[in-house]
C-alpha cells in the first residue's frame, strides 16, 4: 500500500470509525441499564478503549522507527 492510499484511509476511515464507536456507545447506553446505573465504570471503559488503542499503535510505530534508525546508524549490529 503506497503512502497516498494510507493517508486517504486515515483521513476517511478514522472519522468513520469514530462515528461508529460513538454510535455503539449511544446504543449501549440506550439498551443496557448497567451503563446508566454505573456511569463511572462506563465512562472509564469508554475512555480506556480508544486511549489504549492509540497508545499501542504509537508504541509499535515508535519501536519500528527506532529499530530502523538503529540499523541505519549501526549496520553491523542486529
Amino acid at each position: 500500500m503506497d503512502k497516498d492510499t494510507q493517508f486517504a484511509l486515515l483521513v476517511i476511515g478514522l472519522p468513520l470509525v469514530g462515528l461508529m464507536y460513538c454510535g455503539l456507545i449511544i446504543a449501549f447506553l440506550m439498551n443496557n441499564p448497567f451503563g446508566r446505573e454505573h456511569p463511572l465504570i462506563t465512562g472509564f471503559v469508554v475512555m480506556v478503549v480508544p486511549f489504549s488503542t492509540a497508545a499501542t499503535i504509537w508504541i509499535k510505530a515508535s519501536a519500528k522507527a527506532y529499530k530502523a534508525h538503529e540499523l541505519r546508524n549501526h549496520p553491523n549490529k542486529e
